[in-house]
């Protein structure tokens, strides 16, 4: 059974993700604000598969709550999956930046959502199995989920590391937005080419810029000399 906390303000939008999640096979945790939702994922970390934010909760918001999480290796292999009825573009980058997986806008269709939620657990599941070594400095254990830049550990959010991996799969080949945005969010997610700028911005700040070329108006590749 997969577990999932739940970490929003309003109690009638808990008791919905509850009563919904429930009735499809998960099990719940739920927390009314930030700080209470992480010692609730500090307890259950083992039980709990992905979670459920909402941006703006007292105590400690949202992209407080995502940027403690990814800081910390032991949840690197948690799901975050942001809940706002803030549609802007901003919030949108923000939680992405913060290191969220996805995000679902308010008011939220039960449908929709064990959709969204069923399609992140597929792509989470059975990827990325062999380690390799790409570029003789970056280490990328696809297994472990972990990248190690001339010996040092580097903390990647899950989908910075599909990112990468999916770049250093094949060192220079050119990966064009499509396929990049398909192979790693999906097909039934509908995210913009932003996400991925997004995402590479935040990788070449981590690793170094020069790994990953940009090549205008196709795509990114992945420089390994």
């Amino acid at each position: 059974m997969k577990g999932i906390l739940i970490l929003d303000d309003e109690e009638e939008i808990r008791e919905l993700l509850e009563y919904n999640l429930s009735n499809h096979g998960f099990s719940c945790f739920m927390a009314s604000n930030g700080k209470e939702g992480l010692d609730l994922l500090s307890a259950y970390k083992d039980k709990i598969d992905i979670i459920l934010l909402d941006v703006m909760m007292p105590v400690m918001d949202g992209i407080e709550v995502c940027e403690n999480i990814r800081k910390d290796p032991q949840y690197g292999e948690i799901l975050i999956c942001f809940l706002t009825a803030r549609n802007e573009d901003y919030s949108q980058v923000a939680g992405l930046d913060a290191g969220a997986d996805d995000y679902i806008a308010k008011p939220l269709k039960p449908k929709v959502l064990i959709s969204r939620i069923n399609a992140l657990l597929r792509r989470n599941n059975g990827r990325f199995r062999k380690p390799d070594l790409n570029g003789r400095e970056l280490l990328i254990d696809r297994q472990k989920y972990s990248v190690t830049l001339k010996g040092e550990n580097i903390h990647l959010p899950r989908k910075e590391f599909e990112l990468l991996a999916l770049l250093t799969s094949k060192p220079g080949n050119v990966f064009e937005r499509e396929i990049i945005l398909s192979s790693v969010w999906g097909s039934d997610i509908v995210v913009g080419d932003r996400t991925i700028d997004v995402h590479v911005r935040k990788l070449r700040e981590k690793i170094g810029s020069h790994y990953i070329q940009t090549v205008k108006g196709v795509g990114y590749k992945f420089i390994d000399d």
